[in-house]
């Protein structure tokens, strides 16, 4: 069987990794960082099937002036940043026409469709499935205007398969007494559940498959050198070649893909959270304010309120007008919560249409890119792996693969 070598450790290379073990390949990983420490440590851990509207949608054009100048704006743009980002914002705004807006969103509702297959055969496992908290998630809107604002996306995701239930105050407190009386909407979306500890999963996953034969190593990869035969990573300054490559780095894939001649407009979404430890019991599933966009979703270890977006590049300085902001709205929604005692930063991969690269690379079949999951790594794990196992394979995926082809820029 050949030797496939994954870039990242995170959600979609451990779920690669399961997927082509199971099919009886040698799998190594590469990870400076170790298992799940990248965006797959500190995201929501919401499994969002419902989640096919990408955030390029045309919503911006209306929103976007009041997003910049708004000291309560979940978005947030560092101008230094801005020269570098510039051509990147020209092909977001681009693919924010309604046209292409609506070709995005069939294309993560095509793969959301796949959601749960994908993530079967992880779960049949009962000590992976134990991280597994069957909840729905309940979307929130502080004022009607918001909500009738959200009405035409709404219509999308049903008229692509969402299924949801519309609520109203009453309800909403009904189902999560602890939230403050100040959200007038809400939508319940079905067939959704979280994870009690993402990290945790992952971990759990990875002492799995190394007792199968799963080899890490906690190296950085310098460069992937494609060839008709294989692939050869420059790991430490020497060439290590392999039968097949997987890019499954996540923000961190452009140089990979433009290594392989596939110049991908890829960017970075800097994402926080901020844990309340001891109040998990504050609710009782994934609860998101769509105004604020955030999730609160109850772990293990407390409540993690994760979201926002900056576009300001990899810099490690975190932005403390983002972090009070989740405070302060996390607060304002529960008020019984007190102090968070940590906080997080992570690089979400972004691209300007908000699709995935799920492809053969251009120079060569033997490089294989599972990057750009954008809000949806761990969401889209499971299908992704299968999908990467399939191409190795030379097997039919489970969809049509072109409107997630590198090549589409």
């Amino acid at each position: 069987m050949p030797d496939v070598a994954i870039i990242g450790a995170g959600f979609i290379g451990l779920a690669s990794a399961a997927a082509l073990m199971r099919d009886g390949h040698r799998v190594t990983l590469f990870d400076p960082a170790g298992v799940g420490q990248g965006a797959s440590f500190g995201n929501a851990g919401t499994f969002a099937p419902y989640a096919c509207i990408p955030v390029n949608n045309p919503s911006v054009f209306r929103d976007l002036p009041r997003f910049l100048l708004s000291n309560q704006s979940p978005f947030r743009l560092r101008w230094g940043y801005l020269p570098h980002l510039a051509p990147w914002l020209v092909r977001f705004m681009m693919s924010s026409l309604p046209r292409r807006y609506e070709a995005s969103a069939a294309a993560l509702a095509a793969l959301l469709d796949h959601a749960y297959d994908g993530y079967a055969p992880l779960l049949a496992n009962p000590e992976l499935a134990s991280f597994v908290r069957p909840r729905e998630c309940l979307y929130l809107y502080s004022s009607a205007a918001s909500f009738d604002a959200a009405r035409a996306a709404l219509d999308l995701r049903r008229k692509l398969g969402v299924t949801f239930d519309l609520l109203e105050g009453d309800d909403i407190r009904a189902l999560e007494p602890s939230l403050a009386p100040i959200f007038e909407r809400g939508v319940l979306f079905t067939n959704s559940w979280h994870f009690s500890d993402p990290q945790g999963f992952l971990q759990t996953l990875h002492d799995r498959l190394a007792a199968q034969g799963l080899t890490l190593e906690r190296s950085a990869v310098d460069r992937v050198q494609p060839s008709g035969e294989g692939a050869s990573l420059t790991v430490g300054g020497i060439a290590r070649r392999f039968d097949y490559v997987v890019v499954a780095t996540g923000a961190r894939s452009a140089q990979f893909a433009g290594q392989c001649g596939d110049p991908v407009p890829l960017d970075t979404e800097r994402g926080y959270h901020v844990r309340f430890p001891g109040a998990q019991q504050l609710v009782s599933r994934p609860v998101g304010w769509a105004e604020r966009g955030f999730y609160m979703t109850p772990m293990s270890d407390g409540l993690r309120v994760a979201g926002t977006v900056e576009l300001a590049g990899f810099g490690d300085t975190r932005n403390r007008s983002l972090l009070d902001l989740l405070t302060f709205s996390a607060k304002r929604a529960l008020p019984a919560l007190a102090t968070p005692d940590s906080n997080w930063l992570g690089f979400r991969p972004t691209l300007p249409d908000g699709v995935p690269v799920l492809a053969r690379s251009r120079a060569s079949e033997r490089v294989i890119y599972a990057f750009g999951h954008q809000h949806l790594g761990l969401t889209l794990a499971g299908v992704s792996g299968r999908i990467v196992a399939d191409l190795v394979a030379r097997r039919a995926p489970p969809l049509d693969l072109a409107p997630y082809a590198a090549t589409r820029f």
